[in-house]
């Protein structure tokens, strides 16, 4: 696409703090980057979207020489106070010569430029708590030790955490994720960094915690005089907090200049795309019906076998699933020989049903018990939990069946998790992947084969990437993989836990029409969890409400968007639509 980069002529009066000029990135196959050049002044946001692989990550990590030896990296980029950083990089530089440019590098990160990065769980050590991360921040800034348990608290306090004394002393895996993001940005500011790299910070969040770490950074960016580089894939969460704003599409930078120019009169094609973020709308109930009948009988080829099978099995309008009253308890305390003294409660008479072929969305914030009631639902709980109520899939009372007869009965519950790269072996081939679950049922290899071709068919991936491995698939492409994998079991319910959050705004788009095409096709119903309200909008019939373990509302997708009732209810949408 040929397209005509804006550029903004105001000329802002604070101290330049960055200045990135012609900056190019190659591997030995394709150019990644093309010819980057922007400045960053204090006081500053400069937002860089586009979608997976437009460039914009390996742009910021070239900056602090994190990016592999194998890849070759040319331009300027001069830091105040500091001079020019030598990132430049080709795979014929010596190890004397990368060693004497990582440790010119080593005095950037952190100190000069902090880095916040997308998933804080992966970011921060498991096996440490809180406090002992902070502290390691605090020595590599030149803390005093007596003075380091004080700054640790105050950093908490300005990253508004709430109880920080108590925080300090658990493991990041105890936190929730808008806690986790916050410590992430406390341990950055440890080290008092004149810019601010933000690596997609709230990709994970549900949509009121997207606004506040944003609220968040911006505050701390204007207290701490820092400058900030935003990176996201979502151009119209970005637009309230940034002054400058690059478009990336595939390693080029197709439009530049201010925010708001760019927002009243974008010049390319692809940034409306990314503007409008056009969903689609969710089917009714009785589309589906049609949908599914008409596939029944005029289904032919390739999907012919799936489709009669799944079709049979997949009765609209029936009960799919049945939830009464179900509560879920974990260990919070222990005594010293191991006995429970403390238990926290994260789910309370919670009720859940869903027809055959409907959508029911759960939304509500970080920590509210999303997951853990789909986790609860297919018997995926550490064996730790305690879940009271009933749960009944396809009339069956999951909580009683045996570990034989679970493992038989899965193939009727299906989940797809959040990062396909991350619940999908990294070793296995697409065909293994996908026929994993037909191996465990004892299914033959002629049929197990036909399955996965038919599986990729569905989701609209070509038959030769049985042979590919994930690290050669997008984003979009693992996400389908995964689908097919779900798919090709023969589901009656698939479970859907945040499947679009970790993808940008055109696969998400191309995700979600997807789901609505296996629904009608197939009259799978779908336990949809999300924070992203357009998402469940148009993919969902239905919607439930989650605040700290309770439902506070459920209804049709129509009456929560256009009546809601609950307070939160109104919160979240406002929020989201704003």
């Amino acid at each position: 696409m040929t397209a005509t980069v804006t550029t903004s002529t105001n000329v802002t009066s604070m101290t330049k703090q960055l200045s990135v000029q012609n900056l190019a990135i190659h591997s030995s196959a394709m150019t990644l980057v093309d010819d980057l050049s922007y400045e960053l002044h204090q006081g500053e946001t400069l937002a860089i979207v586009g979608e997976s692989g437009s460039g914009k990550s390996i742009s910021s990590l070239a900056l602090l020489g994190l990016l592999p030896n194998s890849l070759s990296i040319s331009g300027h980029v001069e830091l105040a106070g500091h001079g020019e950083l030598p990132i430049q990089c080709n795979p014929n530089m010596s190890l004397k010569q990368l060693k004497q440019r990582n440790e010119h590098l080593q005095q950037v990160r952190g100190q000069r430029i902090g880095l916040i990065f997308q998933e804080p769980m992966t970011a921060l050590n498991p096996l440490h708590k809180v406090g002992k991360q902070l502290n390691e921040s605090l020595r590599l800034a030149g803390v005093a030790k007596k003075h380091r348990h004080a700054r640790s608290l105050a950093l908490l306090q300005d990253v508004n955490i709430i109880a920080p004394e108590e925080k300090l002393n658990r493991y990041p895996h105890e936190l929730s994720g808008g806690q986790r993001q916050r410590v992430m940005i406390a341990m950055t500011l440890a080290q008092n960094p004149d810019v601010l790299i933000a690596d997609e910070p709230t990709t994970a969040l549900d949509v009121t915690l997207q606004h506040d770490i944003l609220s968040l950074l911006d505050r701390l960016k204007r207290e701490h005089d820092m400058a900030l580089i935003l990176i996201s894939h979502d151009l119209n969460l970005v637009r309230r907090y940034s002054s400058q704003l690059i478009v990336m599409q595939q390693g080029r930078v197709i439009e530049q200049g201010s925010t708001e120019t760019i927002f009243h009169a974008p010049q390319t094609e692809y940034t409306r795309i990314l503007m409008q973020q056009d969903f689609g709308t969710s089917l009714s109930m009785d589309e589906i019906k049609k949908y599914s009948h008409h596939n029944r009988i005029s289904q032919s080829g390739e999907h012919k076998v799936l489709a009669e099978q799944m079709a049979q099995a997949n009765e609209i309008g029936e009960s799919v699933l049945n939830v009464e009253q179900m509560s879920v308890k974990f260990p919070a305390k222990k005594g010293i020989f191991g006995q429970v003294t403390q238990w926290n409660t994260v789910l309370s008479a919670l009720d859940i049903y869903i027809q055959q072929g409907e959508a029911l969305g759960i939304v509500g914030e970080s920590g509210s018990g999303k997951t853990t009631a789909a986790l609860a639902v297919s018997r995926l709980l550490s064996a730790q939990a305690v879940v009271n109520g009933a749960i009944q899939v396809a009339d069956k009372d999951i909580n009683s069946l045996s570990k034989n007869s679970l493992r038989k009965f899965r193939t009727q519950v299906q989940m797809v998790f959040q990062d396909p790269f991350a619940s999908i072996n990294p070793r296995f081939n697409v065909m293994q992947i996908i026929e994993e679950g037909l191996l465990v049922q004892g299914v033959n290899k002629v049929t197990r084969e036909q399955a996965v071709l038919e599986a990729l068919a569905t989701v609209h991936l070509p038959a030769d990437f049985v042979h590919r491995y994930p690290h050669e698939l997008s984003g979009g492409q693992r996400q389908r993989v995964a689908l097919a994998r779900a798919l090709v079991m023969r589901p009656r319910l698939m479970i859907l836990d945040e499947p679009t959050s970790a993808l940008d705004s055109t696969t998400q788009i191309a995700v979600v029409k997807l789901l609505r095409e296996i629904q009608a096709q197939f009259g799978i119903s779908y336990l949809f969890i999300s924070h992203d309200l357009k998402v469940v909008k148009a993919l969902c019939q239905r919607i439930m409400v989650l605040q700290q373990g309770r439902c506070v509302e459920v209804a049709s997708s129509h009456d929560i968007f256009t009546q809601p009732q609950h307070e939160y209810t109104k919160k979240l949408v406002h929020t989201a639509f704003q």
